[in-house]
């Protein structure tokens, strides 16, 4: 597939205001780590290659063990691997993402809210929103993995 658009140089000025949103939402989340991993479950999830390219890349950067990274698509079946936090961040990244019936589901919800405090559920959610917007934009324009934008 090739690149249908060029859209980040069309749309510079919502790229910068893109960034300054996913800067944000990722500060007030506190671990990084946990960040990539939501990151990069939203952007397997919604299969965009550019992004799963570069939090691939991030997670390799951060020092991640490689099995927590190729195990994300089966975070539910890998046991330990992953905290429950970061179990309870996953499963509220996938049904935001999905919204599957239109909504997110109490329980998904309500175990995400028992292991961050209000403001971190918040930054969690607005992570979750920034990378899927990043996501959809991509995939609409097929941003080729790899490249900058």
């Amino acid at each position: 597939m090739s690149r249908r658009m060029e859209f980040w140089g069309q749309m510079s000025a919502f790229g910068r205001a893109q960034l300054r949103l996913t800067t944000a939402a990722k500060k007030g989340l506190g671990d990084p780590v946990l960040a990539e991993l939501v990151v990069l479950r939203a952007s397997q999830v919604n299969r965009c290659a550019f992004c799963i390219d570069m939090h691939v890349r991030n997670l390799h950067e951060a020092g991640v063990e490689p099995r927590r990274i190729d195990l994300l698509p089966a975070w539910e079946e890998a046991g330990d691997l992953y905290t429950a936090k970061e179990r309870a961040a996953l499963a509220l990244t996938e049904a935001v993402t999905v919204l599957t019936d239109g909504s997110v589901p109490d329980d998904v919800y309500a175990t995400a809210a028992a292991h961050f405090d209000e403001t971190e559920l918040a930054h969690l959610i607005a992570v979750i929103i920034a990378i899927n917007n990043w996501n959809r934009v991509n995939v609409t324009v097929r941003q080729p993995p790899g490249e900058e934008r």
